[in-house]
C-alpha cells in the first residue's frame, strides 16, 4: 500500500502559517522541532490522519502562494461544510465566492493566506 505522507508548502514565516493552518483551517501540529543550525521543521496535517503540509520557509517570498501557477491545487475536505466555512470566515479567511451546490458537493473557493485558490468541499454522502 502507498500513500502520501507530506508534501512541501512553501511558507514566509513558520508562525504567521501556523496561525492560518491550525487557527483557521483546524489543523494539527504534528511536529515542530528546531534542529542544530536552528533548522525547523514544521509539519501540520488534519487531526485525524492523512496528507500533513511540511511548512518550509522560502527566501523567495514570489514563490509563496504560485506553487500551482494560479490553480486550485489543494482540496480541503469536511463532513460539516456549514462548521468549518464559519470558522474560517471567523479567522478572517477570504472566500472568493458563496458557498455553492454542485453534484460533487458543496463547494466554495478560498484563498490561503498568500492568495493561492483552495477548494472547501463537503461531498454529497460521507465516504467509507
Amino acid at each position: 500500500m502507498l500513500r502520501l505522507q507530506n508534501v512541501t508548502y512553501l511558507v514566509r514565516d513558520h508562525e504567521e502559517a501556523l496561525a492560518f493552518f491550525v487557527d483557521a483551517l483546524g489543523f494539527a501540529v504534528r511536529q515542530d522541532d528546531t534542529f542544530d543550525g536552528g533548522w525547523r521543521r514544521v509539519v501540520v496535517g488534519p487531526a485525524d490522519g492523512g496528507t500533513g503540509f511540511v511548512l518550509a520557509l522560502h527566501p523567495d517570498a514570489s514563490a509563496t502562494g504560485s506553487q500551482a501557477g494560479g490553480d486550485v491545487a489543494f482540496f480541503l475536505e469536511t463532513d460539516d461544510f456549514a462548521a468549518q466555512h464559519e470558522r474560517m470566515v471567523a479567522h478572517g479567511v477570504r472566500f472568493r465566492e458563496e458557498p455553492r451546490h454542485e453534484s460533487y458537493g458543496t463547494v466554495a473557493v478560498f484563498e490561503d493566506l498568500y492568495g493561492m485558490p483552495w477548494d472547501l468541499i463537503q461531498p454529497p454522502r460521507a465516504r467509507a
